[in-house]
């Protein structure tokens, strides 16, 4: 494929996780100047393998080179001394510090003993510029940027270590589009300086845009390395989950043209400058979609209608009687019977170091509990149906759920909060860093609870999402609803135009 000698490269390197194998005789070679796009599903082994390469993990066996030597590392330390940096999808920013702090934090410039200040700034500058994300103040707390900024920092502490290989590991799954537009840019010019980019993503629309070869895992093992642009991407998909991919949305039920009561209502709902006199509402058996550009209020909105914010004015009703929810204790209370599925599982959605059983029970503690004591059978056998409904692969139940896949994750977020049995669900870009085969169960789920009565709330930045998944969308631009997309009018150029503001006229017939 390419006749330089590769700058890094695998041979029969495998790792196992308590009889678990995770990586199985994996071989890859690495080139400079060259982006190297890694599919699989969660779980195929691609985290294993960037692991390895970073320092993370030690390989049980198989051997490693660069520069044609063979070599070793006791440490990620180590490895980027070597010219290896991960960014890896988990962030590895400390909140409470500075952005120039984080961006220099493993070899801060020294003057006289103590820290210099001036010039960890001047690094961070460069290092942002060089990231496309000159906005971010290099003084600026990163606890209170966004998620999406906070994605720009942990690029730019990267590029400031001045690799000669990059991985990047779903990096921009957090990311707002403008913000991945930089990125591909910065990645591009890095690529034409000589870097070697290893490049984890399971947007196939990136990985076909950047990639010049791919290798496809499974179960642990490379399937095949092929030309990027040399397989359609149902050819791609069928490598990864090892079988036949289509339909990948279910059918939508016919539209409804009934005047059912609404499930949920929201009426001039408004909040500080972000969120400006929203109404909506969701039936029963509805999937409504918020589209729109990314921090347009869709989070907001979520937050809001689960009692999360405080200051909102107007009203929420829940079967058409207006209510008061000022916690998400009351939103999920037997009586409204709400449940929001978080953005960021690793944050907001689990507790990493604890139980598959424990994360799953502790939104129900109510439902499975008798005189406040925890009923353990009545426990199990929730925790049993949830595991079978959702198909969540785990080796048992009181197993630490931060060992799991980041789909098996994102699936112990979205049970623990149908063991509540929610009639209303509020869900925040879930599929977001998740792969193709667990999207497609995801996505059947929600249709088949849709159709056993639950309103469910929908937003997603992925457009395809919204199309096949919907049946209404709302398109939210600076805090309001701009536009009501029903049906057949769901349609990319529709989203787009009404995500930018944009007559739809004008839009439709330039």
């Amino acid at each position: 494929m390419v006749e330089a000698a590769p700058l890094f490269r695998l041979e029969g390197v495998s790792k196992s996780y308590g009889g678990v194998r995770a990586l199985e005789k994996a071989n890859l070679d690495i080139y400079p100047g060259r982006i190297h796009g890694i599919l699989g599903e969660n779980g195929a082994g691609k985290s294993t393998l960037i692991k390895a390469i970073a320092g993370v993990v030690a390989p049980d066996e198989g051997r490693m080179f660069l520069d044609g030597r063979e070599i070793s590392f006791a440490s990620p330390t180590a490895a980027n001394q070597a010219g290896i940096v991960c960014i890896f999808q988990e962030l590895s920013l400390i909140p409470d510090l500075s952005v120039a702090d984080n961006i220099v934090i493993s070899d801060p410039p020294t003057r006289f003993g103590m820290i210099d200040r001036a010039r960890q700034r001047q690094i961070a500058e460069e290092a942002l510029a060089r990231a496309g994300a000159e906005d971010i103040h290099p003084l600026a707390l990163v606890k209170d940027l966004p998620l999406s900024r906070r994605q720009m920092v942990e690029i730019a502490k990267a590029l400031a270590r001045k690799p000669r290989i990059l991985i990047l590991d779903e990096a921009t799954s957090a990311l707002t589009a403008a913000d991945v537009t930089k990125i591909f840019a910065v990645l591009k010019r890095l690529r034409s300086e000589g870097l070697a980019l290893l490049y984890i993503s399971h947007r196939m629309h990136e990985i076909a845009e950047l990639a010049d070869e791919c290798s496809v895992f499974r179960n642990g093992r490379k399937v095949e390395t092929y030309v990027a642009g040399s397989k359609t991407d149902n050819e791609v998909v069928e490598l990864m989950i090892g079988r036949e991919y289509k339909n990948v949305f279910p059918p939508k039920p016919p539209l409804q043209t009934n005047g059912a009561t609404p499930v949920l209502q929201a009426e001039n709902l408004s909040w500080t400058d972000r969120l400006k006199d929203i109404s909506l509402s969701v039936r029963a058996g509805e999937i409504v979609g918020l589209g729109g550009l990314d921090g347009q209020g869709q989070r907001d909105l979520l937050l809001a209608l689960f009692g999360v914010l405080r200051g909102c004015s107007g009203n929420v009703l829940i079967d058409g009687t207006p209510v008061k929810i000022n916690s998400p204790t009351a939103a999920k209370s037997q009586k409204i019977g709400m449940a929001l599925i978080p953005e960021d599982r690793k944050t907001e959605g689990l507790m990493l170091p604890m139980t598959v059983r424990d994360n799953l029970s502790f939104a129900s503690l109510h439902r499975i509990s008798d005189n406040g004591i925890v009923n353990r059978a009545k426990e199990q056998k929730y925790i049993d149906e949830m595991i079978a409904l959702l198909g969540i692969k785990t080796a048992g139940t009181d197993i630490a759920v931060g060992s799991l896949s980041g789909g098996n994750q994102q699936k112990v977020v979205i049970a623990k909060w149908l063991m509540n049995q929610p009639r209303i669900i509020l869900l925040n870009d879930p599929t977001r860093g998740i792969d193709v085969g667990t999207k497609q169960e995801l996505y059947v789920l929600l249709r088949k609870l849709a159709d056993q009565g639950a309103a469910i709330l929908f937003y997603s930045t992925d457009y395809d999402e919204l199309i096949g998944c919907c049946d209404r969308v709302l398109v939210l631009y600076d805090g309001k609803v701009k536009r009501e997309l029903v049906g057949d009018g769901i349609t990319e150029r529709a989203l787009i135009a009404s995500a930018l503001n944009i007559d739809m006229g004008e839009a439709l017939h330039p």
